[in-house]
């Protein structure tokens, strides 16, 4: 990541640059192993075909690249039910489900449809954790759950494969399914930083290292459970949001704990406070994910436009790195209202400012989480306030 002046953001580390780039690798790997049956298939259909079945191995290609995308669907919904089973036999109870931006979140006894999507995250299945007992909750198969599932369901996808390997589409899309399966589980399973989140495995084995971070970990699911509810940050237990020891935040497990900090005192309307705490944590040598660092700034910025900032304070802040964040993370509320309050307070564009406003009201509709809409109104009603003044 790009280097502050004022130190506010900490160059990514060359083993998260590194280790962020897997992913796309094993992807690409998945999708040439995928490709190399494809064309094996197609190559075999092709001989001997008229140039009248021209149009029939197009169909076929097309087919053949749909059956490779929804390999790759089911596969990360195999994975999500990996962490709701093993989740629900360690003691777990259901919170949410989401794959893409598909979400069924548990409100009030009832599952609900939702819309919500996560940058660096293709499904995501949160629940609710036991109470500790002795300071230990089980956390191994909740975390590694997804990785089992998408490995189990290969085998079985490969094995059906070799029971039927010749049956037109049907006998490709087994296989297909399981390399994309084996793809998941390696890239979810070995523990890596991804830059954006950590992965499954990560987590997993910062886990069983650290008895702080399992209760950072214990306090975060916790603190969804809240959030569901319709609980706002600043009406959640204070000790939940202490701000971690230096040596706490270099675990990014840990380190959560004091981006909920900032959450609390942002959503507490104590401004000045969360502005130097941010401040202080964003100049630090932290393992703060990159998703909780882009929008711990989108929270200085809106702290920032309250203020009338010099042009080069806003500079400094909304920089390249924190324009391809926010772009990537466009339809966030909070990110949103950062944009609302930018065009409406710095750029003085009305016009601009109502368009973003119309596209955060859209959002709320289908947003899961309710406290925070109303925290993100009440942040967008103060800074209309300060155009009155």
């Amino acid at each position: 990541m790009k280097q502050r002046n004022d130190n506010s953001k900490q160059k990514p580390k060359k083993k998260v640059k590194w280790q962020s780039a897997i992913g796309t690798v094993a992807m690409l790997l998945a999708g040439a192993a995928c490709g190399y049956f494809m064309a094996d298939w197609i190559v075999e259909a092709a001989e001997g075909a008229s140039a009248q079945d021209a149009g029939k191995n197009l169909f076929s290609i097309v087919i053949l690249f749909l059956e490779m995308y929804i390999a790759l669907f089911l596969q990360l919904v195999i994975h999500e039910g990996g962490h709701l089973v093993f989740g629900l036999l360690t003691g777990y109870r259901y919170s949410s489900f989401r794959v893409g931006s598909l979400m069924l979140i548990k409100e009030e006894g009832k599952i609900k449809f939702k819309k919500f999507s996560l940058a660096g995250t293709g499904g995501q299945c949160l629940m609710v954790p036991p109470e500790m007992k002795d300071g230990k909750i089980p956390f191994v198969l909740y975390n590694l759950g997804g990785s089992v599932f998408n490995l189990l369901f290969s085998a079985l996808f490969l094995f059906i494969y070799f029971i039927i390997p010749d049956v037109q589409y049907v006998s490709i899309f087994f296989v297909m399914a399981a390399i994309m399966g084996i793809a998941a589980a390696l890239m979810n399973g070995i523990p890596l930083q991804m830059g954006t989140v950590n992965n499954d495995g990560y987590n997993a084995l910062s886990l069983g290292k650290d008895e702080e971070a399992l209760f950072s970990f214990w306090i975060q699911m916790k603190a969804n459970e809240q959030i569901a509810r319709g609980v706002r940050v600043k009406d959640m237990p204070e000790e939940w949001f202490e701000v971690p020891s230096a040596k706490g935040m270099k675990n990014s497990m840990i380190a959560v704990r004091g981006v909920f900090a900032c959450n609390r005192l942002m959503d507490a309307h104590e401004f000045d406070k969360a502005d130097a705490l941010m401040k202080e944590i964003l100049a630090m040598d932290t393992a703060i994910v990159d998703l909780h660092k882009g929008l711990l700034v989108c929270d200085r910025m809106y702290c920032a436009l309250l203020g009338s900032p010099k042009e080069d304070e806003m500079d400094t802040l909304y920089d390249a790195t924190q324009k391809k964040f926010m772009k990537s993370m466009k339809n966030y509320p909070s990110v949103l209202r950062t944009e609302y309050v930018y065009a409406l307070l710095y750029e003085k564009d009305n016009e601009k400012a109502e368009k973003i406003k119309q596209r955060f009201e859209k959002c709320a509709k289908t947003y899961p989480y309710t406290s925070d809409i109303e925290s993100e109104r009440e942040l967008i009603q103060i800074a209309e306030e300060h155009t009155q003044q």
